[in-house]
């Protein structure tokens, strides 16, 4: 693994928990939390725009959201770049604006363009070849940024062909291997056992990966694990709580313990910093 700040990392932490963010504001709050790293959750960011994740986002919109991201903390960010936003021309630009936003790593997967959310049915799949020239014009343009592979074969064409295309990406060059979506926890160990080099998992609840302690993923081999959705999901059921009180008696009285106060919310946003440089 290239010397960048997420790798200084892993040796230090051995493995390390990556909360999902969608804005400057939920960075913050995971930055605030104790969390040593930060991912930028395509799916999030898409869902904050009010849109489904099913590759309706530009490139240009989400590396601008990245950007907002990266700027917000001074930890490492490891960004979904998605497809890489089409073929490997597309995945050029893409690494370099992602590069440009100052991103620690990313990672391409290797389902057709438009892609759909990992834990989504329907998805297609690219061939083993593209998704090969895919990597290798990423490690080009990368400079210290890692680039990590994913697959999203055990839904499409099944668990053997998922170690396969995994094993060929680190063939590739991949900096860190991501299967997503595995069903059990004996494809969870076998993934760990089969596949050569630094892997990735996601870990969110209620998808179709059971969810397994971090020091179990850590005795395993993972080094790297992510949750992409959480944060935004309890996020949306505290608004929709809120705005139901808000509806009914036409203020959020009644439900104030549950919400940070003025002077918390500019805590969080460190408006004082900004008033006094």
């Amino acid at each position: 693994m290239k010397n960048n700040r997420l790798v200084e990392l892993i040796k230090q932490q051995e493995i390390v928990t990556a909360p999902g963010v969608f804005d400057g504001l939920s960075t913050r709050l995971a930055e605030q939390a104790g969390f040593s790293a930060i991912y930028a959750s395509g799916g999030a960011i898409a869902r904050s725009c009010g849109v489904p994740d099913i590759g309706l986002l530009t490139l240009t919109e989400v590396a601008d959201r990245v950007r907002q991201i990266v700027e917000a903390t001074n930890l490492p960010v490891i960004a979904d770049a998605d497809t890489g936003f089409g073929n490997e021309i597309n995945v050029k630009r893409t690494v370099e604006l992602f590069n440009n936003a100052g991103v620690a790593a990313l990672h391409l997967e290797d389902q057709q363009f438009p892609k759909r959310c990992g834990h989504l049915d329907g998805k297609l799949l690219i061939s083993i070849k593209e998704m090969q020239q895919k990597i290798a014009v990423a490690k080009k343009y990368a400079d210290s940024m890692l680039i990590i592979a994913r697959t999203d074969a055990i839904a499409v064409t099944g668990f053997e062909d998922a170690l396969k295309r995994a094993k060929q990406y680190v063939a590739a060059g991949a900096d860190m291997i991501f299967v997503e979506a595995p069903e059990t926890l004996e494809q969870i160990e076998l993934i760990a056992q089969q596949v050569p080099g630094p892997k990735l998992i996601n870990m969110f609840h209620s998808g179709k990966t059971p969810l397994v302690s971090s020091e179990r993923l850590k005795e395993l081999g993972y080094q790297l694990i992510i949750i992409p959705s959480d944060l935004q999901r309890a996020a949306m059921a505290g608004m929709k709580h809120v705005l139901s009180e808000i509806y009914q008696s036409g203020n959020s009285g009644a439900v104030a313990e549950q919400m940070l106060t003025f002077s918390q919310r500019e805590q969080v946003v460190k408006t004082q910093e900004f008033l006094k440089p």
